[in-house]
């Protein structure tokens, strides 16, 4: 490991004498590209010269417990210095493990109701108001770019793109099957139903990371329309994007404009095929093997809600809190917390075997 740190140190002073070169400086691409390189070993160096001073600190210390005047302060720092140095090397460790390079991204969230019917378009609401209410306690921008409602007030399926930083890092574990089991409103007998939302969590990726021929797609445009079918558009400003090659199929409606509507079915349709492409790696990098947290595949359960209990259980890391109201008014933070620490110790562990 301290090899590696090592190295780390070493290509960070190189960086900062680089992207101090007004040579480079003139060259904005690349100097761009070094400062985001820089910038992303940063707390990595800062954190390993943080060790280094300290365990120098208890060297020092060891020598001057050999003075009788100034032991009792040298054993101070040296049992302090030693103390810390384990603590340091774990946040050392953590610091070391690949960062997933889309977690600065922003994301486009896709919610559908599954099983359930009326229920399941129901749930697909209260789960699209709890990140809306997560994302305005994190004062990021919400769109809504494509939604089914239903009549009681549901969605069949919702899209929506959450625009701020670290949206993915957050929410990237909400992808998966959510289930719900409470009294519907339109239950008479007060008898328990179980339905499920399925979520998809993709990052916003830009036109250089996934290349679409032009000629693989086929536009087609429509009123927007909306509960129960009838039209709100006099014009045919919603557009349909399908992509021939896959029969990916996305569609935009909530933009006035065409243009609009266009861009953001364009981004849904990089973003979507960018996921099949990760998916594929995912796979070939762990070959086939799954974390604790779970690959976020659509069809793995993840989370129950269940309302006569009041308890959201995450099956992934066995976790339940009973704060039902709270949790769905868009306070998930210590879930996902949980989650992305998880995460990163079935990461840690894979990086050591």
């Amino acid at each position: 490991m301290f090899d590696k740190l090592e190295a780390v140190e070493n290509r960070y002073e190189e960086l900062t004498k680089q992207i101090s070169d007004p040579e480079i400086i003139a060259n904005q691409t690349e100097w761009q590209k070094l400062i985001k390189e820089h910038s992303s070993i940063e707390e990595v160096v800062s954190k390993y010269r943080e060790y280094k001073k300290e365990k120098q600190r208890m060297e020092d210390a060891k020598e001057m417990m050999e003075d009788k005047e100034l032991k009792e302060l040298a054993e101070i720092d040296y049992y302090e210095a030693k103390e810390n140095l384990p603590k340091i090397e774990e946040e050392l460790k953590m610091l070391l493990i690949p960062k997933d390079p889309n977690d600065d991204k922003n994301i486009i969230c896709e919610i559908r109701g599954g099983a359930g019917g009326e229920e399941a378009a129901l749930f697909a609401g209260t789960l699209f108001r709890m990140y809306s209410m997560y994302a305005e306690k994190k004062h990021w921008k919400i769109d809504v770019l494509n939604e089914n409602e239903t009549e009681l007030g549901g969605y069949k399926e919702i899209s929506f793109m959450i625009t701020g930083k670290g949206a993915y890092s957050r929410l990237k574990f909400e992808s998966g099957v959510h289930r719900v089991q409470r009294v519907p409103d339109t239950e008479s007998s007060g008898r328990i139903h179980t339905s499920t939302a399925t979520v998809a969590v993709l990052p916003v990726v830009e036109d250089v990371e996934i290349e679409i021929n032009p000629a693989d797609i086929k536009m087609e445009v429509f009123r927007a329309s909306g509960a129960g079918g009838q039209h709100i558009n006099k014009t045919s400003s919603a557009v349909r994007l399908i992509h021939e090659p896959t029969g990916i199929v996305v569609e935009c409606q909530t933009e006035r404009s065409q243009l609009q509507n266009r861009e953001y079915a364009m981004k849904m349709l990089r973003s979507r095929l960018y996921n099949i492409e990760k998916e594929k790696q995912d796979a070939e990098i762990s070959n086939a093997r799954k974390t604790q947290v779970g690959s976020g595949d659509r069809s793995e359960k993840i989370r129950t809600y269940n309302y006569p209990q009041g308890r959201i259980t995450d099956h992934r890391i066995g976790m339940s809190v009973f704060q039902m109201e709270n949790f769905l008014n868009g306070d998930i933070d210590e879930m996902v917390d949980n989650l992305i620490a998880a995460d990163r110790a079935e990461r840690l562990k894979g990086e050591e075997e």
